[in-house]
């Protein structure tokens, strides 16, 4: 009988599926899953955004009924985004009492009180401008930004709100906030900080869904370079000196060596903020034929997980939902 040269047999554990599912290093669960929302301003509306299939701009009388859903699917967490017609330089409706994602908040809490909402705390959806932060001498000012940012998270949370998410990345934003919870009675609130953010080109989607273009110049004083890797650990650094208890990296598919990096320096929970412009591409490509969107969205999110992530908010969270349950 011939004699094989001894070599490693990997495929012995790869010869069924029983066998694959015994060995399987990661996994996609339904608790993994953020979802994001865009709660828009009037009555019975659900407008789908074109550049996002699947994805609605949805009015607060209609989102009883949408977060039932959401929660019969098993997922528990959203966040939500306002969409509002009457923006101003300072961008007050951020942290206006009546404000829409503070009156979404307390409807959510009320219709499905164990759902976790979590807020995101910018001003750029809010701004006539559309940058996340006050405008002085032509510029997007750090420190004049920070107490806008402070007041919105203190209104978000007497709102009800589970999670504070400020995602404007400016210097000292989650120590302002941070100081600025604790003095209002809210200690117990934690801050699910964009800590590592880039100025990327995958954000025009949600910029169309949540009316928030910048109208001059762009946010590249404030968001990362792409091009940088370790000030992205000085970013989550600093962070997590200030009193972060998650951390976000965004976007995720092109940045999973941050997710990694980020994963192995700190022992916080890491959380991938699967795009707007990644989810909209494999949505393009499956509605021509191209794809199979499922293989394709589960093959992401595991690459998510095995870089690093914790959590993943993304677009695809429901579809994902109801392809967990019919396996």
């Amino acid at each position: 009988m011939h004699n094989l040269p001894k070599f490693d047999r990997h495929r012995r554990l790869r010869s069924s599926a029983a066998m694959r599912s015994l060995v399987r290093e990661t996994e996609v669960t339904v608790n993994d899953l953020l979802y994001p929302m865009f709660i828009i301003e009037g009555e019975n509306v659900k407008n789908e955004v074109v550049s996002m299939p699947g994805i609605f701009q949805i009015s607060i009388d209609l989102l009883a009924d949408e977060m039932k859903e959401i929660k019969n699917l098993g997922i528990k967490a959203v966040m939500l985004f306002g969409v509002i017609t009457n923006k101003d330089e300072a961008g007050t409706g951020a942290y206006s009492e009546s404000g829409i994602i503070q009156e979404a908040t307390r409807l959510i809490k009320k219709e499905v009180p164990e759902m976790l909402v979590i807020a995101d705390t910018c001003l750029c959806e809010y701004t006539s401008h559309g940058h996340c932060g006050v405008i002085e001498n032509g510029q997007v000012a750090n420190d004049a930004s920070l107490k806008s940012l402070a007041k919105t998270a203190v209104s978000q949370a007497k709102a009800g709100a589970d999670i504070i998410a400020p995602s404007n990345m400016m210097d000292g934003f989650v120590i302002t906030i941070r100081e600025a919870l604790d003095e209002a009675g809210f200690s117990e609130i934690p801050i699910m900080s964009y800590a590592i953010k880039y100025s990327s080109a995958f954000y025009g989607p949600f910029r169309d869904a949540a009316d928030s273009t910048p109208q001059f110049g762009d946010r590249k004083q404030y968001q990362m370079d792409p091009a940088n890797r370790i000030e992205a650990l000085r970013e989550a650094e600093s962070d997590v000196q200030e009193g972060a208890d998650f951390l976000i990296v965004k976007p995720a598919l092109s940045y999973l060596d941050i997710i990694r990096d980020v994963k192995n320096n700190f022992n916080l929970p890491v959380v991938a903020y699967n795009v707007s412009g990644e989810y909209s591409m494999v949505k393009a490509a499956a509605m021509n034929g191209w794809i199979d969107e499922e293989a394709i969205v589960m093959e992401k999110m595991l690459s998510i997980k095995r870089a690093g992530a914790n959590l993943i908010l993304t677009y695809h969270a429901k579809d994902i939902a109801k392809w967990l349950k019919n396996e």
